[in-house]
Parts: structure tokens; C-alpha cells; sequence
């Protein structure tokens, strides 16, 4: 069981080269082992393109290739077993005589989900499943929620001081984590389909919401501004990503903005949530500010929370969000801890 766990451990991490590239296809990391020795290994690099399966036999070696039928593959998601962009990954084991095949999360897009070990066992193929499973479906969890509901993956982001505090009361700008940390999350912000802020804090902190700190592209912008209370020139609006704000003014697009009209009579995270599924965005990452925040949180609409504690105080001012939920674990950059936290109730 170690052998295998070290394996697929493997997989995870050559799938998380695809984080940001895939979407809305879920990160997948493969490894080819013969003789308790990798042979070829590879990764789903971008959306259309082939999948981990194929990138890791197509990586063995020539004077190797013979040794495929007597490998196993290690795959960190169930293999596929339907024609999309490309033809299943199920056909192209049969069709490499391998015989036994090792995954970790069970992938239930409708098609794949109890068809795909079905034929593969009809093919006397050995099949192991569920090795490592708690870290592979956190991997391929934006997936499972696009498949299974009409949101995006929500992910909160907010950095607080040690007196648990978000900001300032007057305004000003006040910055709580340090430069590692900003730089990670910029690295963030490259691995989710958009980004969300709310009037506040557009106005008040102007930000550009684009990776400039980290290599990969920028997220789609997501304004929510009920009056269309931000200037024209403010950063948000620049031609650096396409930019969505949502009001209850107007439906217009001009550029890389597009402008969409909500009932702000009733809940208007729902409505808003339900049109980025509809365009295709599997993940959003919420910024702020602290009532944005304070508001996914009420109304149950999180799956994940990011929250950096600075080595700060600031005695009074704008009380930082309250999640009522158990940190899932935590990492140290530099001075600033960071917690993680996965909503079980969704």
C-alpha cells in the first residue's frame, strides 16, 4: 500500500502543473511504473489537449516501450471512458495490453462515473481504487461541484491581523500580509477561472485583481456594483482581463466588460453564482470585502476558505469575517500563517 501511495502521491503532483490550464476539466497527473520504476510519467496540460494518460505512455522511452504491457499505470483520477476533446483513456489502455491500472479519486462526470472500471475489469484489467482518496477528490473537487450543482467552486481569500481584524475603519489602505504571501496569492489568482470584489472595496482599494506577481494568465474580474458607483478609469476597468460586473442598471458590453443586470430584490449571490456556471467558470476566488465575504459565508455559499493571520495588530477596525468552521490545516510563510478550510457541508 506504501508503493502505491508514493505513486499516486506522484500523480498529485505532476496535476497540479495543470491547475489554471485545465479548466473546466479537473487536474491530472499520471505515472507509468515497471519493476518499482517509472517509466513515463505525465500531466493533463491544458483544456483540449490530451490527457495525463496519454502524455505518460507517449513519454516512455523507445528501448522501453515494450515494458508497457507489463507496467501498471497509476492515474490520480478515475481514466476516462467517453469521447470528448479527445477519445477515452479506457480505449487507449486496452489498446496498450496494460494490465493493471491504480487511481485515487473517482471521477463522476456523467458516462465515466461506474462505467469506466466496468470495462476495464471486462478487459481483465486489475483495477485499484481510493488510494490516497481524501487528498485526490480535494484535487478534483472543483470538477465534482460543477458536475454535481449549478455554482462554481467558491474559494474565500482574506488576510486578517492577530486581534482578528480585516482592515482599517477609516479606509486606508493597510496592508497585513507580507510580500511571500501576496506573491502566493497572485499565484492563486492564476490557478481560478475569476476573481470577485465587491463596490467597497473596488473603491476603496482600486486594485488591478491580475497576476502581475506570478506567471500564468489573469482571472476573468467579477464587480459586484449595484448603483455602477466605480469610475470609468479605475484599475478593474483597464483591458488587462475581461471584467464582468453585475448591477441592476444595465445588460451592455463594451470591450472586455460586460455589463449584467440582477433583481437585487431578491439574493443576488445565487443569481450571480448561477451565470458564472453558465459561462463556464468552474472557480472563483473571493477577495473582499469584509460584507462580500461576511455574505458567502451567511448564506452558505463557500467550499473553501484561505485565511492569512499577519503578524499584526490593529487594537480597532473593521472586524474580519467569521467562518464557523475547524481549520483543515495551516502553512507558515515567513511571519504569516495560513489556515485552509473546506466547507463539509457542501
Amino acid at each position: 500500500m506504501k508503493k502505491n501511495e508514493n505513486y499516486i502521491q506522484r500523480c498529485f503532483d505532476l496535476s497540479k502543473l495543470g491547475i489554471g490550464h485545465v479548466s473546466p476539466n479537473p487536474p491530472v497527473g499520471a505515472v507509468l511504473v515497471y519493476q518499482d520504476k517509472i517509466i513515463g510519467e505525465g500531466y493533463h496540460k491544458a483544456y483540449g489537449l490530451a490527457h495525463a494518460e496519454v502524455n505518460a505512455l507517449n513519454s516512455v522511452a523507445k528501448h522501453n516501450r515494450h515494458l508497457i504491457p507489463k507496467s501498471t499505470l497509476y492515474v490520480s483520477l478515475e481514466p476516462c471512458s467517453i469521447t470528448g476533446k479527445t477519445p477515452p483513456c479506457t480505449t487507449l489502455i486496452i489498446q496498450n495490453d496494460i494490465k493493471e491500472v491504480v487511481f485515487s479519486a473517482i471521477d463522476y462526470t456523467p458516462g465515466v462515473f461506474q462505467k469506466s472500471q466496468q470495462i476495464l475489469t471486462s478487459n481483465d484489467i486489475k483495477v485499484k481504487q481510493g488510494i490516497l482518496a481524501k487528498e485526490g477528490q480535494k484535487i478534483s473537487a472543483i470538477r465534482e461541484k460543477i458536475i454535481h450543482g449549478n455554482y462554481p467552486y467558491v474559494i474565500l481569500k482574506y488576510a486578517q491581523t492577530k486581534d482578528y481584524f480585516i482592515g482599517k475603519k477609516n479606509n486606508k489602505q493597510f496592508w497585513i500580509s507580507n510580500a511571500f504571501t501576496k506573491r502566493l496569492v497572485h499565484k492563486w489568482r492564476s490557478e481560478v477561472d475569476a476573481i470577485l470584489v465587491g463596490t467597497h472595496t473596488a473603491l476603496i482599494d482600486n486594485p488591478t485583481l491580475t497576476t502581475r506577481y506570478y506567471f500564468g494568465k489573469s482571472p476573468v474580474r467579477v464587480l459586484i456594483d449595484r448603483q455602477l458607483s466605480v469610475p470609468d478609469h479605475y484599475n478593474i476597468f483597464n483591458g488587462q482581463a475581461k471584467t464582468l460586473v453585475f448591477n441592476q442598471l444595465k445588460n451592455n458590453v463594451k470591450q472586455n466588460i460586460t455589463w449584467i443586470k440582477l433583481d437585487f430584490s431578491q439574493p443576488i449571490l445565487p443569481q450571480l453564482l448561477r451565470h458564472l456556471h453558465q459561462e463556464n467558470i468552474a472557480s472563483l476566488l473571493v477577495e473582499g470585502g469584509a460584507k462580500t465575504l461576511q455574505a458567502f459565508i451567511d448564506q452558505n455559499l463557500w467550499d473553501e476558505a484561505r485565511i492569512t493571520t499577519g503578524n499584526k495588530y490593529l487594537k480597532d477596525g473593521i472586524p474580519a469575517p467569521a467562518i464557523n468552521s475547524t481549520s483543515d490545516h495551516s502553512i507558515q510563510i515567513a511571519d504569516d500563517k495560513i489556515d485552509f478550510f473546506y466547507n463539509s457541508s457542501n
